[in-house]
C-alpha cells in the first residue's frame, strides 16, 4: 500500500471519527437530557455538551483536512483552500468556547458575583471533600 493511500485512508478515518464523535455527542446529551429530570438548568447542560461534542468533532475534521492536503504534492490553491477551512473552523471553536464558557479561551475564569447563584456542575468545580474538611476545620479553630 503507498503511503499516499495510507495517509487517504487515516484522512477518512479521522473525517469519520469528528462526525462520529459529534453524533454519540448528540445522542449523549439527547440522554442525559431525558434521563436528568427536574433539575432547573437542563436546557445549558444540553447546549454544553453538544458544544463540546462539536469542537471535538471539528478538531478531528480539521486534521483529516491537513492529512488530506499533505497527501499528495500540494498546489498553492490546496494550501489556500485547507487555510480558509482551518481559519474558519478555528473560528467555529473559538465563539463555540466563548458560547460555552462565557470568556475567551485566554481569558480567566470569572468568579461569579457574591449571592449570585449559578447553574453548575458541582462535581466539576468542587473542590475534594478532604480539602472542604480541612477549611471547615480551621475555620472552627479559634486564632
Amino acid at each position: 500500500m503507498a503511503f499516499q493511500s495510507v495517509v487517504l485512508l487515516a484522512a477518512r478515518l479521522m473525517e469519520g471519527a469528528g462526525v462520529g464523535v459529534m453524533m454519540l455527542g448528540a445522542l449523549l446529551a439527547a440522554s442525559r437530557l431525558f434521563t436528568r429530570r427536574g433539575t432547573s438548568y437542563i436546557y445549558r447542560r444540553l447546549r454544553l455538551d453538544l458544544g463540546r461534542a462539536i469542537l471535538l468533532g471539528l478538531e478531528f475534521l480539521v486534521a483529516a483536512d491537513i492529512l488530506r492536503t499533505v497527501s499528495d504534492q500540494p498546489t498553492l490553491n490546496d494550501v489556500l483552500v485547507l487555510g480558509l477551512i482551518v481559519l474558519i473552523r478555528t473560528f467555529l471553536s473559538f465563539t463555540l468556547e466563548v458560547e460555552l464558557e462565557g470568556r475567551w479561551p485566554w481569558q480567566q475564569a470569572r468568579e461569579p458575583a457574591s449571592g449570585a447563584v449559578t447553574p453548575r456542575d458541582p462535581s466539576a468545580t468542587s473542590p475534594p471533600v478532604e480539602a472542604r474538611e480541612s477549611e471547615e476545620e480551621e475555620r472552627s479553630v479559634p486564632h
